[in-house]
């Protein structure tokens, strides 16, 4: 275990990692992370190897047991964080079919139960943005009532990854408690939108596709190798970012497209999608972005984890006839290169799908961090231009 007590975080529902790589990026120790997934563990063991990984059902392990197999005391951890599956707030449930005492978002309590125990200093919870605001924000009311009993300052709100750097518009909420201090504040967005004139103080411009993946070598459908060379030298400030510890492309396959799926895909230009097919290739039905290709200038929509299947939103490559490998689908998700995904394709396309962007995290748990005391004073903007100019 970590020698700064006050900086351990213990990660749950875990996933692949994705809130753990912020936390570790903005300072923190990574003392564990949990996931009933064995193949998302899989993953969060490779990259985390000082941490613990504990493969198991939260709702069969006790608190205190976990506690005890951890070595961790009541009120010892500096950070818990976790992303508890919340599946029917999620924007494929109808409204009509969402209720509070569905089964699949009592892991929400469950996860406000570890925290009861545990007492960390800061607790970060995300979700999805329609768990906010749903049923007139009575979840959202009994989060904050549960975190505020317990003695924290609760701050909430939706933030979209893009406006903190990741090349992806992503909408999740974020719940904030602070043990014994006053509320604090979300992070003001880093980025602005690309088609927004600039402002006072210049912020950039929200990461395009192509400034995410630009410099990956080219593959065609089917193909491609577990380890390969870039394309070119970093081409921006975020592929130079993304590249700072890897000499090196991994997880680089462009999964096989069948043959009427190639077909529909190579009928399409950049930005076109399902409407604009010819009609002998138009399905009968899907979503609005199905067999969508992406544009070098714009930034992508929210990745799933359905990101394996074309006829599922706006996978294609902006140039070349085929999805999204999983490296590329990494780039928009802003885990850096040296990052490995573990499983199948479609496994890595699972943990991804369901993944915190690390930057994101980075912003929130450093903003965070620094108000409560935890770590010093460094902006998340300084911190992206440090890696983005002398790396």
């Amino acid at each position: 275990m970590s020698s700064s007590k006050h900086l351990q975080t213990l990660d749950l529902f875990c996933g692949c990692g994705g809130i753990s790589a912020g936390a570790r990026a903005a300072g923190f120790d990574i003392a564990a992370g949990l996931d009933v997934e064995p193949k998302y563990m899989s993953t969060f063991s490779h990259n985390f190897r000082d941490a613990q990984s504990v493969a198991a059902d939260l709702t069969e392990l006790a608190p205190e047991e976990l506690a005890a197999r951890l070595k961790i005391k009541r009120g010892q951890l500096g950070l818990l964080v976790g992303g508890p599956p919340c599946q029917g707030f999620s924007k494929n449930v109808p409204r009509r079919s969402r209720y509070m005492e569905d089964s699949r978002n009592l892991l929400v309590l469950r996860f406000l139960q570890y925290c009861e125990w545990f007492r960390p200093r800061v607790i970060i919870m995300e979700n999805v943005a329609e768990m906010k605001n749903g049923f007139d924000e009575a979840y959202t009311e009994e989060i904050v009532e549960a975190l505020t009993k317990n003695g924290y300052a609760v701050t909430h709100g939706v933030l979209n990854a893009a406006d903190y750097g990741v090349p992806q518009r992503r909408r999740r909420a974020f719940f904030v408690a602070v043990s014994d201090s006053r509320a604090v504040s979300l992070p003001a967005p880093t980025h602005r939108a690309r088609e927004r004139e600039g402002d006072l103080f210049q912020s950039p411009r929200h990461v395009s596709v192509w400034e995410a993946i630009g410099d990956l070598p080219r593959v065609e459908h089917g193909e491609g190798s577990d380890v390969a060379i870039y394309a070119s030298d970093p081409q921006s400030p975020y592929q130079r970012w993304a590249r700072t510890r890897s000499d090196s492309v991994r997880n680089h396959q462009a999964r096989h497209l069948q043959p009427l799926q190639y077909e529909r895909l190579a009928a399409l230009l950049p930005g076109q999608g399902l409407k604009d097919l010819p009609a002998h290739l138009r399905t009968k039905g899907g979503y609005s972005g199905a067999y969508g290709r992406l544009t070098k200038e714009m930034v992508a929509p929210t990745i799933t984890r359905w990101v394996f299947h074309p006829g599922s939103g706006r996978w294609g490559h902006p140039e070349e006839i085929r999805t999204l490998t999983m490296r590329e689908t990494a780039r928009i998700q802003s885990f850096q290169d040296d990052y490995l995904f573990v499983g199948t394709f479609i496994q890595q396309a699972g943990q991804l799908g369901n993944a915190v962007p690390p930057l994101l995290a980075e912003a929130i748990i450093r903003h965070v961090g620094q108000q409560a005391g935890l770590i010093g004073v460094e902006k998340f903007d300084q911190v992206l231009h440090r890696h983005a100019v002398n790396e």
